[in-house]
């Protein structure tokens, strides 16, 4: 039970890396809130853990401030921030419109720097916290295609350095995990001969799972990790080697 009664805040927490970090975190002993735009899978995901859910959209910073306000009101603090919300738009350069890659950037960039900036101010007057905001493998070597989805990834690695220096000294950590390809619902509805061009990348061979992900954030929220900060851990069967 290494997060005993630690409130903590799971974005887009109502399916895959998202939902099972929420079930982690549970069987951790976390007081678990879900943020997500999915109202009917994060409410039923609630009702089975025993969460709470709030239909948020993270890009809105006005909604953010009203959901974590509801939160610090219920609970009187706010330990744990898990920015794993994101989307996608993939297209080449070429093909990639404005609207494409905004849509993006304010989801995986703005988004998590909304929620720090309101979040944080919670943690602050605890004088405790975890910030774990979610990157990629491919934040760290690119991809083709994705363009605005590895811009965010990467700065999301860069943003994360700085708030570690900003905010560990106030007490509040703050890291990142960087996952490789994990058995997600969207990359298991792939072809079969993708996945294994997959695998082949993976010096492990296989995909990783989603509660894999959701272990390396269960640490670096405990008081075990209370040393790393500015971290970036990669989680990724060694493709980053």
């Amino acid at each position: 039970m290494r997060l005993q009664n630690k409130v903590s805040i799971i974005t887009g927490g109502s399916a895959g890396i998202g939902a099972a970090t929420a079930v982690k975190f549970k069987q951790e002993g976390a007081q678990v809130i879900i943020w997500d735009l999915n109202e009917e899978k994060g409410k039923v995901l609630a009702a089975e853990l025993g969460a709470d859910f709030d239909k948020v959209n993270t890009s809105n910073y006005a909604e953010i401030e009203a959901a974590a306000k509801k939160v610090y009101d219920k609970y009187g603090r706010i330990d744990v921030l898990v920015n794993n919300a994101g989307i996608t738009r993939d297209s080449t350069l070429k093909k990639m419109t404005p609207e494409l890659w905004q849509q993006v950037i304010d989801v995986n960039l703005t988004g998590v720097f909304y929620c720090v900036k309101i979040v944080s101010e919670y943690m602050l007057m605890n004088g405790w916290g975890r910030i774990l905001n979610a990157s990629s493998v491919v934040g760290l070597y690119g991809n083709f295609g994705q363009t605005n989805y590895v811009a965010t990834k990467a700065g999301l690695i860069g943003m994360t350095k700085t708030l570690a220096r900003e905010l560990g000294r106030k007490g509040i950590t703050v890291n990142c995990v960087a996952p490789g390809f994990i058995a997600t619902e969207m990359v298991s509805a792939m072809p079969e001969n993708v996945i294994e061009a997959m695998k082949a990348k993976v010096p492990v061979a296989r995909l990783g799972e989603p509660v894999e992900i959701a272990n390396a954030y269960a640490f670096l929220a405990s008081d075990e990790a209370a040393y790393i900060n500015g971290a970036t851990l990669s989680v990724d069967g060694g493709m980053t080697v």
